[in-house]
């Protein structure tokens, strides 16, 4: 099988994926989902007129009039209006966020004012409706404010409760199993053999899987068993997961058995071996309804992979389409060689020049079992295939991350 350019792989991944169902959750559980519908005002807001400031409701006309001293007549506290009306030469004490009296159309603020009694002297007159809010200011009822593709997050969720929404409507969360595979593997925190090394992918595709909207569900480490191996698969999917990504086992080794037992399962092979480095053993296809993306043993190369199939293939099941990220421009540097077939994704750093320009210089190591070399990264500097070599202060596109 040759190999697959990245491009195509993923326009097969994501092609003919639906929206998961939507689901009504409470306001405040919904910080971090995506929006399922548009979401439209309940109510007007500022329902009434309202003070913007401590001080005096006054008439306008007064004050064009030049009178100086007006009568207090009655107080206005937020929440409690004043139900009067405010006649020639009257005022009302007012606070923050009260109803404007009937009558009133404009708001001395307090260090203007000077008190004595039932008697305010006006020390500096305001503009005809200075300082009041009109009915509306905001939104008005019936008006969609917020709008899918959208992450709800503290501003969607305060603008949400203000437009008297309770519960939102949201995608369901796409359940990931995730499954590490290799004799090879222990858990962080246990001992390992002589011969063996801690797992580490399954902990930073979790952590990818939730930082995209999904929800992980960790199927644990299989063996190098066939039966064992098939019974994790199982488990995942009787535990109804949308995506079951595989760690590990997806090349060509005598022991590398994920795809034949995926395949006794019952997994239709979507595509094998992608033209990109790292992460050409990538594998996916679908189990029933289930999505099976087989990501590589390796560390760098299953979390490239994860942030450039996965993501993407989350976003689509939570409504956002193509909408998962995209590459930036960059100033390279450091020189490059020119490349080979495969499409190189390079861990760089990113800084800003004393421009404002992006700045992206590789490493000179890109061995893709370096973790510690990732997590100082601060992009991939993506060459497409064959692409020439570049000399340092070429223009790059690179994938923040």
């Amino acid at each position: 099988m040759s190999l697959m350019p990245v491009e195509d792989a993923l326009a097969r991944l994501i092609d003919g994926v639906q929206p998961l169902e939507t689901e009504l959750v409470a306001l405040e559980a919904a910080n971090g989902r995506w929006l399922s519908a548009p979401l439209a005002s309940t109510r007007t807001q500022p329902p009434f007129a309202a003070s913007a400031m401590d001080g005096y409701a006054v008439r306008a006309g007064d004050i064009a009039s030049g009178i100086a001293v007006l009568t207090v007549i009655g107080e206005a506290p937020a929440g409690h209006g004043f139900s009067g009306h405010v006649g020639p030469g009257q005022s009302v004490r007012i606070f923050t966020g009260a109803p404007v009296p009937d009558g009133a159309d404009t708001i001395l603020i307090q260090e203007n004012a000077e008190r004595s009694g039932d008697q305010i002297t006006i020390l500096e007159a305001p503009k005809a409706g200075a300082f009041v809010r009109p009915a509306g200011l905001d939104f008005s009822d019936g008006e969609v404010l917020l709008e899918p593709p959208l992450r709800l997050g503290y501003r969607e969720l305060a603008l949400a409760a203000a437009m008297n929404h309770a519960v939102v409507p949201v995608y369901r969360k796409p359940k990931v199993a995730i499954l590490a595979t290799g004799d090879e593997l222990v858990r962080p925190g246990a001992n390992p053999g002589p011969d063996q090394i801690i797992a580490s992918n399954h902990a930073g595709i979790a952590a990818l899987v939730e930082d995209c909207g999904g929800l992980p569900l960790d199927l644990g480490i299989s063996k190098d068993d066939p039966e064992t191996l098939a019974a994790h698969v199982r488990r995942g999917l009787a535990a109804d997961a949308d995506i079951l990504v595989t760690l590990g086992g997806a090349s060509v080794g005598d022991h590398d058995l994920v795809q034949d037992v995926l395949g006794n399962e019952g997994m239709d092979l979507a595509f094998w071996r992608i033209a990109m480095r790292p992460g050409k053993p990538l594998m996916a296809g679908h189990l029933g309804k289930t999505k099976v993306l087989g990501l590589p043993g390796n560390p760098v190369s299953s979390l490239v992979c994860g942030l450039l199939f996965l993501k993407p293939l989350i976003a689509a099941l939570l409504g956002q389409g193509k909408a998962a990220g995209g590459t930036k421009q960059a100033t390279l540097g450091a020189d490059l060689k020119e490349n080979d077939r495969r499409q190189d994704y390079i861990r760089a750093s990113l800084e800003e020049d004393d421009k404002g320009q992006l700045v992206a210089t590789p490493f000179a190591k890109q061995d893709s079992s370096m973790l510690a070399l990732l997590s100082k990264s601060g992009a991939l500097i993506v060459r497409p295939p064959h692409a020439q070599a570049e000399k340092a202060g070429s223009t790059v596109p690179v994938l923040p991350l």
